[in-house]
């Protein structure tokens, strides 16, 4: 029997990018496929199952209950990439054709 259920209701997601253990990884695929989820299912469900067995935690968190979401950085613009960079001929280095006069 699965410690992690299927999913009955949906929520909304945000992206977080982070870095596993090549273990860790191949588990939460495997575990992932066991269930049926996805992977982010699973991640969010070990999180909740963990953090709400946790005693001192959530004693913890109830003295602290301000966000501890890191603030975002400065925004930087992105370049975008030449129009000969952007086509295949030009990231094969082929020079393009003028256009016609």
């Amino acid at each position: 029997m699965p410690l992690i259920k299927p999913r009955t209701t949906r929520t909304t997601l945000v992206r977080h990018i982070t870095q596993l253990f090549a273990e860790n990884q191949e588990e939460l695929y495997a575990y992932a496929a066991f269930i049926n989820e996805s992977t982010a299912y699973v991640l969010n469900e070990l999180i909740e199952t963990v953090l709400k067995r946790d005693a001192d935690y959530k004693k913890w968190r109830e003295e602290h209950q301000q966000s501890f979401l890191p603030s975002p950085g400065p925004s930087t613009p992105r370049r975008r990439p030449s129009s000969r960079a952007r086509t295949s001929a030009g990231r094969a280095g082929i020079q393009a054709l003028p256009p016609p006069a």
